[in-house]
């Protein structure tokens, strides 16, 4: 007879099993549904066309520009910010009270309602520095929002590089921040890129914070300047699924267009995982 002991660890290992199995049918399930409701809609025409009359007929390039062009703001602004306060907290701050309350607020902003950022970036981006609804204002909200996810997966990977790879720049009469620089930025740089990556996900996939500052409901063309409002892949979903003239013949549009925003973070974080694994080789040599 099997004792209680094994009994019960067959019982968590059946338990883990299950909840996985159960993760994987419920994501399974959801990008099932979605090919099979949008894959109809892709085309070439889909991804190169802008949308037209009242956004019942064509495609989404206007949207998908602006979606890229939205993470790409945000990005350049909250990977250098994030990535300079990490080193910050992790090789210059002194582990005081300031410090730990410095760590503390950076780490509840991650749990701040996206709506809440959005609020912020209105009142400050929008009305205190007068940038209006634009590509700016959204991009800058959107990182924001970004950065108490790659502040906390930076400073991680900071702590995670040997103490050894410090000592020894040291000893060779390297400063501080030739140390930082050369070696322990190379060494955190790949785990450094999983925060990216994870913060790309979800910027690319808000709505709540450029309704308020930068996302429009149309737009004719590509926004050619940072003070140009516009069209993003989750908010034109909104629009079409609830403000549209003709809600149920935009429908495979809809579907279409959130198989499109899926491939879209998926095609980043794929980029983002390669480059990782290559930067990994290069330091490991």
């Amino acid at each position: 007879m099997l004792n209680r002991r094994t009994l019960a660890d067959r019982a968590t290992t059946l338990f883990l099993w299950l909840s996985m199995g159960f993760v994987l049918l419920v994501l399974g399930g959801i990008l099932g549904f979605l090919i099979l409701q949008g894959a109809g809609s892709l085309s070439w025409s889909f991804l190169v066309e802008p949308p037209r009359n009242g956004m019942t007929e064509g495609g989404i390039l206007t949207p998908l520009v602006g979606t890229v062009q939205l993470i790409a703001v945000s990005m350049a602004f909250a990977f250098p910010v994030g990535v300079f306060t990490a080193v910050y907290l992790n090789e210059y701050a002194r582990d005081d009270g300031f410090t730990r309350t410095l760590r503390l607020a950076v780490r509840s902003l991650a749990g701040v309602p996206s709506v809440v950022f959005g609020l912020f970036g209105f009142s400050f981006f929008c009305v205190f520095l007068r940038m209006g609804a634009s590509l700016l204002a959204a991009g800058l909200t959107l990182g924001c929002l970004a950065l108490p996810v790659i502040v906390g997966a930076a400073e991680v990977a900071l702590q995670n590089v040997p103490q050894d790879y410090r000592d020894a720049s040291f000893g060779l009469g390297a400063t501080r921040w030739q140390t930082i620089r050369r070696v322990v930025l190379p060494a955190a740089l790949p785990s450094i890129l999983t925060g990216a990556i994870l913060s790309v996900g979800r910027v690319a996939g808000e709505t709540a914070p450029i309704i308020f500052t930068g996302a429009a409901f149309f737009t004719p063309g590509l926004a050619k300047s940072l003070f140009q409002s516009v069209m993003a892949l989750p908010y034109h979903v909104l629009v079409l699924a609830t403000a549209g003239t003709q809600i149920d013949k935009t429908r495979p549009i809809q579907y279409g267009t959130v198989l499109v925003l899926l491939i879209l973070v998926l095609g980043i974080s794929l980029v983002g995982v390669l480059w990782r694994a290559h930067l990994r080789l290069k330091t490991s040599r």
